[in-house]
């Protein structure tokens, strides 16, 4: 018998195509994946639940990624929880934004299917 609890992770990404790659990706590792489509389903989702870590787009249908991660780094419960950033931006100083606003990481879109499992995986088994 497994003792080890199965990793839950937060995906908060507004399209649905990229759901659902990550969630056949990750959930084949193992993980199981709790999804949010708006900034809005994702903060009652965080006042439920503490993941082992949040992917989070950075362009939302309500609102700007980056603000989640701030409030996610501002709650006490919640601010260790790794935030691996998703993104199609991939202008100058954007990763600076990124990790200025709390991201610990972030993968560019398209999503490397490889490199997401490794990437999580690297952030949930050290607990961030």
């Amino acid at each position: 018998m497994n003792d080890v609890p199965t990793p839950v992770l937060l995906l908060v990404e507004d399209d649905e195509v990229s759901r659902k790659l990550i969630r056949a990706v990750l959930g084949s590792k193992g993980y199981e994946i709790r999804e949010a489509d708006t900034m809005e389903s994702a903060r009652r989702i965080l006042n439920e639940m503490r993941p082992a870590a949040v992917l989070l787009d950075m362009r939302l249908k309500d609102g700007d990624g980056l603000d989640l991660a701030r409030y996610i780094r501002a709650a006490p419960r919640l601010s260790q929880v790794p935030i691996i950033a998703i993104t199609a931006q991939a202008l100058k100083g954007d990763e600076q934004r990124i990790l200025e606003a709390g991201c610990d990481t972030y993968l560019s879109k398209p999503i490397d299917t490889r490199a997401l499992p490794r990437v999580v995986d690297g952030f949930v088994q050290k607990g961030r």
